[in-house]
């Protein structure tokens, strides 16, 4: 987290210097402290987000890859005459045992056009779909599976 906000104030600044880098490791610092301090940070989640680098980069590579997808499965679906659009609510049910795992599905499957999450509790999912073919295979998708991975590793 340090170097994020070391990197944040290199980025602000817009260019590098000896001065402007000094300045960036105090203020980082005093931020790191400040979080770790009043907003019960601890510096071990650094080391939990640094293990689940990899992982957190590939579930957004597929976050964008499968919203492009829907992106273009909607369109057809709108532009097409011959096609009948046959909105569903369904409710499924996520193996996922942590409340950020949980959230971050909802809003996965939300940001995701054609589908909305319309209400979560505790580990049950209501989704609104535009069409019922974009309901298939909700419950299992490839977001559930890494979300799960991830919570696996600890």
């Amino acid at each position: 987290m340090y170097l994020i906000f070391f990197f944040i104030w290199i980025i602000f600044n817009g260019q590098f210097t000896l001065e402007i880098a000094a300045f960036g490791i105090v203020i980082a610092g005093g931020i790191y402290w400040f979080i770790c301090k009043f907003l019960n940070y601890n510096p071990k989640m650094d080391m939990i987000l640094v293990k689940k680098l990899f992982q957190i980069l590939h579930y957004l590579f597929v976050l964008i890859i499968e919203i492009i997808k829907a992106n273009f499965t909607v369109v057809k679906m709108i532009m097409s005459s011959k096609y009948e659009i046959e909105p569903v609510v369904i409710k499924f049910r996520a193996n996922l045992k942590t409340k950020p795992a949980r959230i971050l599905l909802a809003n996965s499957i939300t940001l995701t056009p054609g589908t909305i999450t319309v209400s979560l509790s505790n580990d049950e999912y209501m989704v609104h779909c535009l069409d019922k073919s974009l309901a298939q295979g909700i419950d299992s998708s490839i977001f559930v599976e890494l979300l799960e991975k991830m919570e696996r590793m600890g």
